[in-house]
């Protein structure tokens, strides 16, 4: 079965409405078929960690955090107590999804936004159930719509059909992932997990926001990417079109001219990771030519490994 072969093309959002509720239903039986059983609950487990909620005291063992000495328990007993910490039983998810124009583009049969919106299916589906609740900010460069957090399937069926069908900014109008960056920064929301869907093109000026969500939520960055973002064949002259600028350039294809295009690119992406690593988050990478389902059943088993969760 050839990459992507399960994720449904939405076409940018041009479909009326049963067919992009047909196109949600495929999408949703292929997360539950191939993700069900790799994470449940209604914890935090997508980026696992000691949760903030209280729980249980018991004896100090050599290695526990003294941070989280029990005064109390500790002065009652005369023998060293921990206080024990359980994940929040109810978790809220922010999107804040890049719907710039650079988005529409992909040069096989599925776009950037396609895998944008199943990333997002899948999320949803991770991280539902048990009173969780989702919500979203989608950014095109000339508007940022708000979806605000509920609970409940057809909430997160509403979610992604507005990520699904927002248009593209006007031509010539950039993208802004930090403006919504910044709303979902103000207000402050409780406390959860973020989620940031982008190609991350473009100059990176959105790590101070970021960094300022990273100290609040658990972070993640969800990268989608085109082979050609990464990589120019070996096709000789050719022109190419900013999607979101509008200019057009005439460029011959050397040896020469990939191998920079190659080493900026790569340098791009660790800039993109460096910055969300140094806010306590993680990116998953996907791209259009390979099994996007897979690649993020490898990576929760990474988070989970890495976490010591069994």
């Amino acid at each position: 079965m050839p990459p992507g072969s399960d994720m449904p093309s939405l076409h940018g959002g041009s479909l009326d409405d049963p067919q992009l509720s047909a196109a949600l239903n495929t999408l949703e039986l292929t997360v539950r078929r191939k993700l069900d059983g790799v994470l449940q609950g209604s914890h935090l487990g997508l980026i696992p960690g000691p949760g903030s909620e209280p729980g249980e005291a018991r004896e100090y063992q050599p290695g526990d955090d003294i941070r989280r000495m029990e005064w109390s328990v500790t002065a009652r007993t005369t023998q060293p107590h921990v206080r024990q910490m359980i994940a929040d039983r109810e978790l809220e998810t922010w999107f804040v999804v890049d719907g710039s124009a650079s988005l529409d583009f992909g040069s096989g049969e599925h776009s950037k936004r396609d895998l944008a919106v199943a990333a997002a299916s899948a999320i949803v589906y991770l991280t539902s159930g048990g009173g969780n609740r989702h919500g979203a900010i989608v950014v095109t460069g000339d508007a940022v719509k708000r979806v605000p957090a509920r609970a409940g399937r057809a909430h997160d069926r509403e979610l992604l059909k507005t990520i699904a069908t927002t248009r593209r900014g006007a031509d010539g109008v950039r993208g802004d992932l930090n403006a919504g960056l910044e709303a979902l920064r103000r207000p402050q929301r409780r406390r959860g997990l973020a989620v940031v869907i982008s190609d991350f093109l473009g100059p990176m000026d959105w790590t101070r926001s970021l960094r300022a969500i990273g100290a609040h939520h658990e972070l993640l960055g969800i990268e989608v990417l085109d082979p050609l973002d990464v990589e120019l064949p070996p096709i000789g002259p050719v022109t190419l079109s900013d999607a979101e600028s509008g200019e057009v350039v005439d460029i011959d294809v050397t040896p020469k001219l990939r191998e920079d295009f190659a080493a900026a690119a790569a340098a791009h992406r660790e800039e993109v990771h460096r910055a969300f690593r140094s806010c306590g988050g993680a990116v998953l990478t996907l791209r259009t030519d390979r099994d996007w389902i897979a690649d993020t059943v490898r990576f929760v088993g990474r988070r989970r490994r890495a976490a010591g969760v069994r």
